[in-house]
């Protein structure tokens, strides 16, 4: 993993988060998620769970397993001088994926901020939907709620503030954006984000062994449908 100089900050008495940087890069990712995949093939006793976000990564660990192995060092302490350890290895060179096509249904009666939206980019909803399907985004962490990827980075003239009242209710499917972020809601929620469409395929679904339908590091496209191809695919997912 080499890396630049990394930050290394207690989270609560139980878990450590590594930070490569304090905003949305796409070079910090690259090692928070090259970090990612090094623990999840050279597992540390008493990690119990490894969790990616934009630029950092958390390392949840059991404090009493720790301890068994960390020569009268304090969990956190011990823990830090492993992450440093391998600080600076070489890292092995991330596999390129195929973008997973996400259809999306732009029509306004799916979509209740387009227009606003449109008007705020000044732009035709045309050009602002071309411009927002024309990309391929990356998930760079999952959280809020089950499922739900955050992807970067839309276009400029395309980012949006939050709405100043977040809506009690958004339905599962809809795709907003927030600022440089795009993403879908996997389940009916509250939420603030800027809403310009919806997909009709299902994100989140606890039957499955994976029930998210995306991991961190996917690459995404949207392929914008009609409303009739819309409500057939979602007849078919239902």
């Amino acid at each position: 993993m080499r890396s630049s100089a990394i930050q290394i900050y207690e989270l609560g008495d139980q878990a450590l988060t590594i930070e490569w940087s304090s905003t949305i890069n796409e070079a910090a990712n690259q090692k928070v998620m090259q970090a990612f995949r090094y623990w999840q093939n050279n597992p540390i006793v008493g990690v119990t769970d490894i969790i990616p976000a934009y630029s950092s990564l958390t390392l949840v660990y059991d404090a009493a397993i720790i301890q068994q192995q960390s020569r009268g060092l304090s969990p956190s302490t011990w823990l830090s001088q492993q992450i440093n350890s391998v600080n600076g290895l070489e890292a092995t060179p991330l596999e390129e994926t195929a973008p997973q096509i996400v259809p999306v249904c732009y029509d306004p009666s799916l979509a209740p901020d387009l227009a606003f939206a449109a008007q705020f980019a000044n732009l035709s909803m045309e050009e602002f939907i071309q411009l927002h399907s024309s990309k391929i985004y990356k998930v760079y962490m999952l959280g809020f709620l089950p499922g739900f990827a955050y992807m970067a980075s839309v276009d400029e003239r395309i980012r949006l503030p939050r709405k100043e009242t977040p809506r009690k209710l958004v339905a599962a499917g809809s795709v907003g954006i927030a600022g440089e972020q795009t993403g879908i809601y996997p389940l009916d929620a509250p939420g603030g984000w800027q809403l310009i469409g919806k997909t009709p395929i299902s994100l989140f679904d606890i039957s499955k062994e994976n029930p998210c339908f995306f991991t961190p590091g996917d690459q995404v496209k949207f392929e914008p449908i009609s409303l009739d191809a819309f409500h057939e695919l979602k007849n078919e997912n239902a």
